[in-house]
Parts: C-alpha cells; structure tokens; sequence
C-alpha cells in the first residue's frame, strides 16, 4: 500500500510546484506590468510637465515682446508725438524765406530804410523759430557742399559746376528738418555736374588713344 501511496503524494507534490512556478510567473508579469505602466505614467507625467513648461516658457517671452512694443510705441508717442504739427510749422519758415525774398527783388523798395528794418525784423523772427525748433529737437539739415544723399536729400536739378564733383550739393532750393532721428522733411537742393563739351573732348580724346 504504501509504494502505492507514494506515486500519488509525488504527482501532488509535482502538480503543487506546477502551480506555484505559474503563480510565480504572474505574479512576476502582474510586476513587470505594473513597473511598466508606472513608467509610462511617469514618461507621461514628465511629458506633459515639460509641455506645460514650454507653454508657460512661450507665453512669457509673449508677454515680454508686448511690453516692449508697448514701451516703444509710448516712446514714439512722446517723442514724435507732434511730427505732423512740427511739419506744418515749418510753412511758417518757407513763407518767411519767400516775404524776404519778394521783398529784396521789388525794385520800389530797394536800398531803403523801410525794407532794411522789414528785413531786420524778418530775421528776428526766422531766428526766433529756428530757436523754438531747435528747443523742440527739429534741427535743420546742413547740406551744402555735401555729397547727394537720398536719405535726406531731394535732387531738384543739376546745375554745370567744374569745381565741384558730380552729384556735389552746391544749392539748397528748400531747407530740410529732422526731428531728432527721424526725417521731417528732405532737403530740395540743386547737384554739381561737369560742362557737356569737356565730357565729349574727354571721349574725342580716348578714341584718338585708341586708334
């Protein structure tokens, strides 16, 4: 009975530690899950975190691109504020320019008294402008004998002048402004340019070379 026994005990002994290889197993898959979908979670986790921080990184590089377009365009405001009132004043000066000059052209008035003190009182009052202008940051352009310089000069016409480069400044016809650093208004001037028969002798003369 007893040899009978036996087999029996060790099959249940086999089976026991069949079941508990395969408990073992799952348990260590339920483990090996679990660590696996924490870490997800976590890769998750960090994902999003770093998402959330790009965001808030963007948005704060927003904000700070607004303020400073906001501070610019208050400084602008303040600064150039008055740009179109400063371009109208400056009719005051062309009409000043142009009394004195109708006045030194009119032969009646000429070498007297009268247009002396008119002209006198004139001066006064275009110098008393350029003041008030210059306190309020509007400077006229110096150009004369300057090179062209389409950035704050107007090419009215060209005038036959030997001495002087091409393209050399050598008559302002209006005067510029600036305001501050911007422009108000171009200067309209006359530009030197050489005498037509020295250019043609010059092209005589290479061809002659050449020949």
């Amino acid at each position: 009975m007893e040899k009978e026994e036996n087999p029996k005990k060790e099959d249940k002994s086999q089976e026991t530690t069949l079941d508990n290889i395969e408990s073992e197993k799952k348990v260590e898959e339920n483990e090996s899950t679990l660590k696996e979908h924490k870490e997800n979670n976590e890769i998750s986790h960090e994902k999003k975190i770093a998402e959330l921080e790009d965001k808030l990184a963007r948005t704060f590089a927003e904000m700070e691109n607004q303020r400073r377009r906001f501070e610019k365009e208050k400084e602008d405001a303040f600064d150039y504020g008055g740009f179109s009132f400063a371009k109208e004043a400056l009719n005051l000066i062309d009409n000043l320019a142009r009394s004195k000059l109708i006045l030194e052209s009119d032969e009646a008035l000429k070498d007297t008294e009268v247009l002396k003190k008119t002209l006198e009182h004139l001066n006064i009052i275009h110098k008393d402008l350029l003041s008030t202008f210059t306190k309020n940051d509007i400077k006229p352009i110096d150009c004369l004998n300057k090179k062209l310089d389409p950035n704050f000069h107007q090419a009215m016409m060209e005038i036959t002048d030997d001495q002087k480069e091409p393209g050399t400044i050598v008559q302002e016809i209006q005067k510029g402004f600036m305001i501050k650093d911007r422009l108000l208004r171009p200067s309209l001037v006359g530009v030197s340019k050489k005498t037509e028969e020295k250019d043609q002798k010059n092209e005589e003369n290479k061809d002659n070379l050449e020949k």
